[in-house]
C-alpha cells in the first residue's frame, strides 16, 4: 500500500493549476445514461473516484473513452442502450455517489437495482431523501437484502419536493431523475452548491428545462429525450482551497490558476483574518506568507457558501500553529474529526467535544507516522507534513487518490520535499 513521506520545512513558491471539481464531474458522468448521443466532458479530474463509476457505467452500457483534447483531459461517454440496470455492492461500494446512478437509470429506462452506498466512514450520510425524493416522482421504492428496486414503468412524474435539510447529493439525484419526468418538479431548500449549478448548466446543454439551479428553489420542466452535448467541468474549489492552506500552512508564494476565488470566499475571509495574504485575480488568487505566526481564529461549517466541510480538516491542520485557541465547529457531518487523533501525533494539542474541536497553537509540530482515515483527513497530515521539523509519513494514502490528482507532483513543483513510496518503501516511478 503506498505511502507519501513529506520532509517539512520546505517554503513553497511557484504555481499550481486547479483541475476539474471532482465531486461535479462524478454527476455529470451519470447524467450520460439519460440519453443516448454522446456526452463530452472536458476539463475532466484523472481521479480513483472517476475510474470507479466509469467501471460501473461501463458495466450499465456506456462507452466510457478518457482521452487528451485540445485543453487537456476530457471524457467521452456515450450510452447507446441501458444493458444493465443493476449496480451490485462490489462496485457501488468504492464510491458513495455511484448511487447517484439510480435516478437516471429509472428516468430512462423505468427500472433499477442499485447497491446502497458505501463510502468514507465520515457519518451515516443516510440516503432516504433520495429515495423520497424519487418516491415523489411517482417511483416505487423497496429494500431487500441492501438493494434498493426501483419501478416507474410508466415513467416518472413531476411534483413538489422539499428537502427537510440542505442536501447536496439528494439535490443532485432529484434533478438527475426530475428531467425526463412529465411535467414540471420544483425542488425545495435545494442544495445552493457550485456544482449544482455545473449539473444543471450541463443538463440544459443537452436540452434539459432547469432554473434556479444555484439558489434555493430548482424548477425542472420535464422534457422527452435529452441529446448530447459537450460540457467543460467547473474548477475544484476543495481543491483550490486545500492548496491556499498548504502555502499558508509551509509559508511563501504560490498562484492557484485555473480556478475561481468566488467559490472559496468564506474559507479566503477566515485565511485573512488569521494573518495569511490572499490576493483574487480573474483566473484564481495568489497566497502568501512571508513570516510571523498565524492568529487562532474560530470556523463552523456551513452548507455553500458557508464554510464547506471538505477544507475544515485542512483548516484545523492550519490552526495547530496559530497563536491562541480556535474553535472548530462541524455541522455538516458527525463523524468528520477522526484526523484530529493523527494531528496530535504531530505535536498538536486539540481536544474534540462532539461537534466542536478546540485547537490550542502549538509553537511547532514534529513528524510522525500518521494514517489517513478519509479523504480530506488524509490531505489535512500533508499539510501539516509540510510544516513539521523530520519527516511525516502518511499511511493508506488510496484516500487521497480518491480526490487529489498529481498531488505530489504539483506539491513538488513548488518545492514541497515530497514522495510517494511503495508499499516496501521504494519511491513510485512517474
Amino acid at each position: 500500500m503506498d505511502r507519501i513521506a513529506i520532509t517539512g520545512g520546505a517554503r513553497l513558491k511557484g504555481e499550481i493549476p486547479i483541475s476539474g471539481a471532482k465531486n461535479s464531474a462524478i454527476k455529470l458522468m451519470a447524467a450520460s445514461l439519460l440519453t443516448d448521443e454522446p456526452l463530452r466532458l472536458t476539463n475532466m479530474p484523472r481521479l480513483a473516484d472517476t475510474r470507479f463509476l466509469g467501471r460501473l457505467l461501463r458495466r450499465l452500457g456506456a462507452e466510457v473513452v478518457e482521452r487528451e483534447g485540445e485543453d487537456g483531459p476530457e471524457t467521452l461517454l456515450t450510452t447507446r442502450e441501458i444493458v444493465s440496470g443493476f449496480a451490485p455492492y462490489d462496485l457501488v461500494r468504492q464510491m458513495r455517489a455511484s448511487f447517484n446512478v439510480l435516478g437516471p437509470l429509472l428516468a430512462r429506462s423505468g427500472q433499477a437495482k442499485v447497491s446502497l452506498p458505501g463510502g468514507c466512514t465520515i457519518g451515516a450520510r443516510p440516503v432516504d431523501l433520495h429515495l423520497k425524493a424519487l418516491e415523489a416522482l411517482g417511483a416505487r421504492i423497496d429494500l431487500h437484502e441492501g438493494y434498493v428496486y426501483a419501478q416507474a414503468p410508466r415513467g416518472l412524474t413531476g411534483g413538489r419536493i422539499e428537502f427537510p435539510f440542505v442536501s447536496v447529493g439528494a439535490t443532485e439525484h432529484a434533478l438527475l431523475a426530475a428531467v425526463l419526468a412529465k411535467g414540471e418538479t420544483v425542488l425545495e431548500n435545494a442544495a445552493a452548491e457550485p456544482e449544482m449549478a455545473d449539473l444543471a448548466a450541463c443538463l440544459n446543454a443537452m436540452g434539459a428545462r432547469v432554473e434556479g439551479a444555484g439558489g434555493k428553489t430548482i424548477r425542472v420542466q420535464g422534457v422527452d429525450r435529452l441529446g448530447g452535448a459537450t460540457h467543460s467541468v467547473i474548477p475544484d474549489r476543495i481543491e483550490t482551497g486545500t492548496y491556499a492552506l498548504a502555502v499558508a500552512m509551509a509559508g511563501g508564494e504560490v498562484r492557484l490558476t485555473r480556478t475561481r476565488s468566488d467559490f472559496v470566499a468564506a474559507l479566503t475571509a477566515k485565511m485573512r483574518e488569521a494573518g495569511v495574504e490572499v490576493v483574487e485575480h480573474d483566473d484564481g488568487l495568489t497566497v502568501r506568507r512571508d513570516g510571523g505566526r498565524l492568529t487562532a481564529v474560530e470556523i463552523e461549517t456551513d452548507p455553500y457558501p458557508g464554510f464547506a466541510t471538505g477544507l475544515q480538516a485542512q483548516f484545523m491542520a492550519l490552526m495547530t500553529l496559530a497563536k491562541g485557541e480556535s474553535v472548530i465547529k462541524e455541522t455538516i457531518f458527525e463523524n468528520r474529526f477522526m484526523h484530529a487523533p493523527e494531528l496530535g501525533r504531530l505535536g498538536a494539542d486539540i481536544s474534540v467535544h462532539g461537534g466542536e474541536a478546540r485547537v490550542r497553537g502549538v509553537d511547532k509540530l514534529d513528524g510522525a507516522q500518521v494514517m489517513a482515515t478519509d479523504l480530506r483527513a488524509s490531505v489535512s497530515l500533508v499539510i501539516a507534513g509540510l510544516a513539521a521539523q523530520g519527516e511525516t509519513m502518511v499511511n493508506r494514502v488510496y484516500h487521497l487518490d480518491r480526490g487529489f490528482e498529481r498531488l505530489e507532483e504539483k506539491l513538488g513543483a513548488c518545492g514541497a520535499q515530497i514522495r510517494r513510496l511503495k508499499g516496501d518503501g521504494e519511491p513510485v516511478e512517474d
